[in-house]
């Protein structure tokens, strides 16, 4: 009799785990951020400036960007959709029929210690170290760099991860941040992430593109690599080095090979837990504009400093003053130098 309770304990437990184990999981989240920026260019145009895609509007109060995600998980299988509204959807989402969604894809672990993992859908973009949901960035603005390489992708990425130090990626995507792929018989770009973590406090990531993307109306190869380091030293400090290059093929131009790059340097100071401050260094250089589209030849230097207060754990009160100094008049008015200040209020949750 005993042996008999036994086994029906020890069989109720499993049924119970496996229930347990398979039972539809549901997480809501969101963020919410509005913004008043004042160029002292004082432009007349809607957008302030035309390669960067967030605050993007001068002497006004709007909204940057608006979230609501809801990931799911069952089983081994996961979901993400998130919709969202904004400045920055207006702008970064320009060229494209689906506007309304941020990340919608579908996810997969290969294997029960969930070491690896294939995700389909829009997807957030795996270069660089900033995201659009912005309050976790250290700057209030997004460095040049971030601005200008994909906020989302749009195809296929497999994930692998043996230990907690090393993680792998690899994508075949529809293109430079895309939704809809311009061009259907242009074959697919490809992508790359290695990232390593040597303890909790720092991160080594090194991501590559390669695919056909428009040159102006010619479409030839690019090739991308994104390297950032990211380290906290202490409690107080946090530095992120990172520098992007890329190349564009042009048969146009006697087969020349057209280049861009952008090193950036941000250091954080948490004066106390609830005050921080950022100072930023950065230089961005596309001579025959491949990526930026000014006028001229886009050579600009960069600097910022901003004061981050932190009303609670899921709000924060942000002002941010950027200078831009380029070696062509590139700007409004034909000026050569660019000074705005933003302030931000975001909720997080």
């Amino acid at each position: 009799m005993k042996n008999i309770i036994k086994f029906l304990i020890i069989g109720i437990s499993a049924i119970s785990f496996a229930q347990e184990k398979d039972s539809l999981t549901i997480k809501v989240s969101g963020f919410l951020e509005t913004y008043y920026a004042y160029d002292f260019s004082n432009p007349t145009n809607d957008a302030k400036l035309p390669f960067m895609y967030n605050y993007n509007r001068h002497n006004e109060f709007n909204v940057n960007n608006g979230l609501i995600r809801t990931q799911l998980q069952y089983g081994t299988t996961y979901a993400s959709i998130a919709v969202h509204a904004g400045t920055y959807v207006d702008d970064n989402y320009a060229s494209e029929d689906i506007k309304l969604l941020s990340e919608a894809y579908v996810g997969l672990f290969l294997n029960d210690n969930q070491k690896s993992s294939i995700e389909v859908g829009i997807l957030p973009s795996y270069i660089g170290f900033e995201s659009a949901t912005t309050a976790s960035n250290l700057t209030l603005t997004r460095s040049l760099l971030a601005d200008n390489s994909p906020y989302f992708m749009t195809g296929v990425k497999y994930n692998y991860k043996p230990s907690d130090k090393w993680s792998f990626s690899g994508l075949v995507t529809n293109g430079w941040q895309r939704i809809n792929k311009p061009q259907k018989d242009v074959a697919p770009a490809f992508g790359t992430q290695i990232v390593y973590k040597p303890g909790e406090k720092a991160t080594l990531n090194w991501s590559t593109f390669i695919g056909k993307e428009f040159y102006a109306t010619e479409l030839a190869m690019r090739y991308f690599s994104n390297l950032y380091w990211d380290n906290t030293w202490n409690a107080k400090w946090r530095t992120i080095l990172g520098f992007d290059f890329g190349i564009q093929d042009s048969s146009s131009l006697n087969d020349k090979h057209l280049h861009w790059m952008s090193p950036v340097l941000i250091t954080q100071y948490s004066i106390n837990p609830k005050c921080q401050t950022a100072v930023r260094v950065e230089y961005y250089q596309d001579e025959d504009n491949v990526i930026v589209a000014t006028l001229d030849a886009f050579k600009t230097s960069g600097a910022s400093i901003n004061f981050d207060y932190l009303l609670n754990s899921k709000v924060k009160l942000r002002t941010e003053a950027r200078y831009f100094d380029s070696k062509e008049a590139v700007f409004f008015d034909t000026k050569s130098n660019n000074f705005f200040v933003t302030s931000s209020l975001s909720f997080e949750f």
